[in-house]
C-alpha cells in the first residue's frame, strides 16, 4: 500500500513499530531508521544502486534485520508541488517496492538535501564527508518529519506510537 498522506499510512500499519526512511536516488539510497515510539529518527547506512533485484535484496536484509514495519521514502518534487521527470522515477520505485507488503508513506522532500548540507557546511565537514554522509542524513530528516506528522495526528492502534 502506497500513500502520502500520513493518517492513511497509521492506519495501514499493523502496530506501532521501527520505521525506516528512503531517500532514493540514482547512485544510492539512503536509510534511516526510527525508534518504535516515532520519536527521533537516526541515519543508518547507504545503499549503492544496482539492478533492482539486488538492491531489493539488501532493502529485505535491512528492514528484516531492523525489524521495519513501515517505510517512508522521500519524494522528489518539483518546488511548486508538481511531478517531475525525477518525481515519476521515484513513484516507480515505490511501485516496483509494493513487492515488500508493507506501507509505504511517500513523504515531499523538496528541502531535506538543501538542509542537511546546509548543516554539515556548519559543522565545516569537507566537501568528501558530506558526500559520504548527505544520503543517509537526508533520509532521516525525510523520516522525522514524517514521524513528527504521525505523532501529532491521532493513531488507530492501542497504546498510541509507544504501543509495539
Amino acid at each position: 500500500m502506497i500513500t502520502t498522506s500520513p493518517a492513511v499510512f497509521a492506519e495501514a500499519l499493523p502496530d506501532a513499530g521501527r520505521l525506516a526512511g528512503l531517500d532514493p536516488g540514482t547512485k544510492t539510497i539512503g536509510l534511516a531508521t526510527c525508534d518504535a515510539g516515532w520519536t527521533y529518527a537516526s541515519p543508518h547506512s547507504t545503499i549503492a544502486r544496482a539492478k533492482f533485484t539486488l538492491d531489493l535484496v539488501l532493502l529485505r536484509k535491512f528492514i528484516a534485520a531492523e525489524r521495519i514495519k513501515g517505510l517512508v521514502m522521500g519524494l522528489p518534487l518539483s518546488m511548486d508541488g508538481s511531478d517531475s521527470p525525477r518525481t515519476q522515477s521515484v513513484r516507480a520505485f515505490a511501485r516496483n517496492l509494493e513487492v515488500l507488503d508493507m506501507p509505504l508513506l511517500l513523504w515531499d522532500e523538496r528541502w531535506s538535501t538543501q538542509a542537511v548540507e546546509r548543516a554539515m557546511i556548519a559543522e565545516d565537514l569537507s566537501r568528501a564527508r558530506r558526500a559520504d554522509r548527505v544520503d543517509r542524513l537526508a533520509a532521516a530528516y525525510i523520516l522525522q518529519g514524517a514521524i513528527d506528522a504521525l505523532a501529532s495526528a491521532p493513531l488507530p492502534f492501542k497504546g498510541g506510537a509507544g504501543g509495539g
